[in-house]
């Protein structure tokens, strides 16, 4: 099974993943890079956040990447009440 990492960028600032998660393709890796995201989007890190300016790449163990995913990808929009 492979191995990705996801190294996540806040307004520039990105922190590496140093051990990586086993997974059995890039759709699971996908998957969980988009929970990685709405769990951070959750998390209160002290002061505001432009969300619209964070993603998360994943690489594999050799730095190759297989996908970038910006978290505007991953809110969802509703209707709202009149």
């Amino acid at each position: 099974m492979p191995r990705y990492y996801f190294h996540v960028s806040v307004e520039g600032t990105v922190t590496r993943d140093p051990d990586g998660e086993d997974l059995p393709d890039a759709d699971a890796a996908w998957e969980h890079a988009r929970a990685a995201a709405l769990d951070l989007m959750q998390a209160d890190l002290g002061r505001p956040v432009n969300w619209l300016k964070c993603h998360v790449e994943v690489s594999t163990g050799d730095d190759e990447i297989v996908l970038e995913l910006p978290f505007a990808e991953c809110v969802e929009v509703t209707d709202l009440p009149h």
